[in-house]
């Protein structure tokens, strides 16, 4: 862990940061900034893959579900002609659609294909790891036990590539009650975006029921959502205040909230953007830790700074844990040119979200 003060960003948001009142605490007011926060490599190649289907195709551009889980993501493509739609039954056949990065089922992929539409699969990579080996086990029979929260679009696109074989446990205390009709038969897997602490919590009671459980054969948590949880663990030992930003349907970003409550913050929330912060939630803080999910555009974060400054905390040191350099490909059918391979890349410092229209 590194930790290394640096100069207030400049903010460039769409509007100014609310002032709050500079109000006199005992001791210096600073920020502990979390690095790595924001953007991971799948949320940037799924943003930008809306942004070249726009590019390439032109509006509307249809999207099922929520490309990422970031109001102001979804709100910014919108402005440009993507069109969110809950089913697939909602768009014009022979339209262009992009699956959200957090996946879908072969069901889905089949209906689209049934209505003649253009299908752009911006599946985050490392949910498609999950997808094949939940596919694999059920050819294998086995029973899998998947941990993760029910309805989450993630879980759904998983189980739906193992119909029949999959249970749903949302947390340790349902792993107490879980049934299985053959316990010597039963593997787990996990939703990317979790606490890494409570689904270790959950592995481990499932097993002392079932000794016989079965383990991936890698991590299905994603290294973006381990890597910001580890993050916050370092800020929130030394933060009277943690403020994560990030949208309320981000399972990583409320896990970030959970997190650092658990690793010493005295308090802990979860804001969309600057406007929701609270001036009573600053009476007598003197260290502010902040982060961000991994669907968040780093000038959200930047809108926060800048209105925690107007209150005083100008002292601003960026805690490093980790250095992430990851980029996965895009569909040759959107790159620029032969060559390129990738978004613009994850953990990008100024990625601004979508490009203005």
């Amino acid at each position: 862990m590194t930790a290394t003060q640096i100069s207030l960003p400049t903010p460039r948001a769409r509007r100014a940061a609310p002032t709050l009142e500079n109000r006199p605490v005992d001791g210096p007011k600073r920020v502990l900034l979390a690095s790595p926060r924001g953007y991971c490599a799948g949320v940037d190649r799924a943003v930008v893959m809306v942004e070249r289907a726009l590019e390439r195709y032109g509006a509307p551009v249809y999207v099922r579900k929520q490309i990422v889980h970031n109001t102001h993501v979804v709100e910014q493509l919108e402005a440009r002609g993507a069109v969110f739609v809950d089913e697939v039954a909602q768009v014009p056949e022979g339209a262009n659609i992009v699956f959200s990065a957090h996946g879908v089922s072969p069901a889905v992929v089949q209906e689209a294909a049934d209505r003649g539409l253009h299908a752009i699969d911006a599946t985050c990579p490392l949910v498609t790891k999950v997808h094949r080996e939940a596919a694999r086990f059920a050819k294998a029979e086995k029973q899998i036990l998947l941990i993760g929260h029910d309805g989450h679009e993630e879980v759904e696109g998983t189980a739906g590539h193992a119909v029949g074989r999959v249970t749903i446990v949302n947390n340790p205390a349902e792993a107490e009650t879980v049934e299985v009709a053959d316990p010597d038969n039963v593997v787990w897997l996990s939703q990317t975006t979790l606490s890494v602490d409570e689904t270790m919590q959950t592995v481990d009671r499932l097993r002392e029921r079932f000794p016989a459980l079965q383990s991936p054969p890698s991590d299905d948590i994603c290294y973006a959502t381990q890597n910001r949880q580890v993050a916050i663990k370092q800020v929130a030992a030394d933060a009277d205040l943690v403020v994560v930003v990030g949208s309320a349907n981000s399972s990583n970003s409320v896990r970030l909230v959970e997190v650092a409550l658990e690793h010493g913050a005295s308090t802990a929330h979860r804001v969309d953007d600057a406007t929701e912060l609270q001036q009573d939630w600053l009476d007598g803080v003197r260290t502010i830790g902040v982060t961000s999910g991994a669907s968040v555009p780093d000038v959200l974060v930047h809108e926060v700074l800048e209105s925690l400054a107007s209150a005083g905390y100008r002292d601003l040191h960026e805690v490093t844990t980790a250095h992430e350099d990851l980029m996965f490909s895009l569909p040759k059918e959107l790159r620029d040119d032969a060559g390129e391979r990738g978004g613009r890349g994850c953990g990008v410092r100024d990625r601004q979200g979508p490009a203005p229209a």
